[in-house]
């Protein structure tokens, strides 16, 4: 729990570390080139085209084209290049963000240089003729709690984060002016993962039950063949990062909380030692994250009411996974280098969705689901039918989207709450972004809602109505002024409760069931 531990005291210094940066900071004069206007303050940085001061009227960024800076805390312009620093998730940083830096080199026209010290992983992009670095980026290798505690403390320029920014931290980067971190202009979705249970490949077990689960990990369960496997007793692991960054899905899952777990669990230090020892036990299991099983075995999770959830890629992009985890970069409200903004939106286009895909991390690109794709929730809604869901209702939604095309983007909402959460806020714009490409252009777009079954049938028919008209209503305020919203075909149904992805009597099945979906249909007026 060290990286825990760290981010934690990190966040609550963050005062300290202020004073700190204070004290070290050096002191610059910039004048406007006509000499009428001067401003004199602390040296924040500068970006190859802003400068940022600290002044008496506070932090001030000023185009550095219009003035002229003096003091020793100015830049050389002639050998200046920014550089751009990442921290936060380890595998995130040591992996995927260097294989799309030198995705983005390739494509921009810049050589590398790679270098590796101690937890940072340094790639410098030069011009392919002079030679001359652009520019370094720096990705440092710690946690998501570290990353966020040195986007606070300015130690860092973007953070990588496999979870959420929780309350505390959004209050802090509020107070030191960075503006709301919740905000989707601040946190962008690069990828996604997700965290599953393994077991050694000569595990007889191919699925495991949430209640069984829920046993495990408080200790209550400690023998394989209480759970139909071998006599045998189960060997819990847990590493340092999933016990923090996925400690809130898990307690989602399993409705537990850390003093609860199993006192004879082992932590170890990595996903990669974790996923180690359950492939040299056979009576081991762990949660790893998807990208990093290799070749043990994924159980499958199922639901005291008999629904059995795999996870596969496409399950991942619309949530339908109970256990999405999405792959944050935060980024605070000041300006970054040109080179920075230009990496931010490579990396959410989808020249990088191939990168991403060849990784082992789940891409955002968009899927079309077939309507034969989805045999088993439709066999799930007819098995679980009762005197409120009949053949009538079933037959609605088989009328309704028969020959449509289900897009990987799923859009749910944060627990009892009308907000989207973030990976489907981030789904918003990917949609919007779609559509004013023309990629929908001439075709209807379905909006379906669907609810969980508490309550009366007819009510939920309306709340799923709802929510699927205020998801359209999102993407169309994030189209920009220039979309052709005219060539779009929108439509709005409301399905209720008629098709269950999980069990209604726990809160994470709920929230799987609260959802919205995109179909899309080739002929319009169907």
């Amino acid at each position: 729990m060290g990286a825990l531990r760290a981010g934690i005291t990190a966040a609550f210094t963050l005062a300290a570390g202020l004073s700190c940066m204070a004290a070290y900071a050096q002191d610059v004069s910039l004048t406007s080139r006509d000499g009428s206007v001067s401003v004199s303050g602390d040296f924040l940085g500068f970006d190859g085209e802003f400068y940022r001061v600290d002044t008496e009227y506070g932090t001030l960024t000023i185009d550095g084209t219009g003035v002229r800076c003096d003091g020793p805390g100015c830049p050389d312009l002639n050998s200046f290049y920014p550089i751009v620093r990442f921290s936060g998730d380890r595998a995130v940083s040591v992996s995927l963000l260097p294989a799309l830096t030198s995705a983005f080199a390739a494509r921009y026209g810049y050589n590398t240089e790679i270098t590796v010290s101690d937890d940072v992983y340094s790639v410098v992009l030069m011009d392919t003729v002079t030679g001359a670095p652009a520019a370094l980026m720096e990705f440092s290798q710690t946690s998501s709690a570290e990353g966020f505690a040195d986007l606070l403390t300015e130690n860092t320029d973007i953070a990588v984060s496999l979870r959420e920014v929780n309350t505390q931290e959004r209050k802090m980067a509020k107070d030191a002016g960075m503006g709301d971190l919740s905000d989707p202009i601040r946190a962008r979705v690069l990828g996604l993962d997700a965290i599953v249970p393994i077991v050694s490949p000569s595990n007889p077990l191919t699925t495991i039950s949430i209640t069984d689960l829920e046993n495990i990990l408080s200790g209550d369960v400690k023998n394989w063949k209480d759970i139909g496997g071998q006599d045998a007793p189960i060997v819990l692991f847990l590493d340092e990062n999933t016990t923090s960054d996925s400690a809130s899905l898990l307690k989602m899952l399993v409705n537990s909380n850390a003093d609860a777990l199993n006192s004879g669990l082992s932590i170890l230090a990595s996903v990669q030692t974790s996923v180690e020892a359950i492939e040299n036990d056979p009576y081991g299991l762990t949660f790893a994250r998807l990208s990093t099983v290799g070749k043990v075995k994924v159980l499958g999770l199922t639901g005291a009411c008999g629904f059995r959830t795999n996870v596969v890629s496409s399950d991942v992009k619309t949530e339908d996974y109970p256990l999405t985890q999405p792959m944050f970069l935060y980024t605070p409200a000041r300006r970054l280098p040109k080179i920075a903004r230009d990496f931010l939106d490579y990396v959410l286009s989808p020249a990088a969705q191939i990168v991403i895909a060849r990784s082992p991390f789940v891409d955002q690109g968009i899927e079309e689901l077939g309507f034969r794709d989805h045999g088993r929730r439709f066999a799930n809604a007819i098995q679980h039918a009762g005197d409120e869901i009949g053949l009538e209702d079933l037959q609605a939604i088989v009328n309704d989207l028969y020959g449509a095309r289900r897009l990987s983007l799923g859009f749910r909402f944060e627990d009892g709450t009308a907000r989207l959460d973030a990976q489907s806020l981030s789904n918003i714009q990917l949609l919007a972004q779609l559509i004013e490409a023309g990629v929908y252009d001439n075709k209807k777009l379905v909006f379906a809602g669907f609810s969980d079954g508490q309550g009366a049938a007819s009510v939920n028919k309306r709340l799923s109505s709802k929510r699927a008209t205020a998801v359209r209503n999102a993407v169309i305020a994030a189209l920009g002024e220039a979309a052709q919203t005219d060539l779009l075909t929108t439509e709005i149904r409301g399905f209720g409760e008629a098709m269950p992805l999980a069990c209604d009597d726990v809160a994470w099945g709920r929230g799987l069931n609260r959802r919205v979906e995109i179909w899309v249909r080739d002929d319009v007026y169907k």
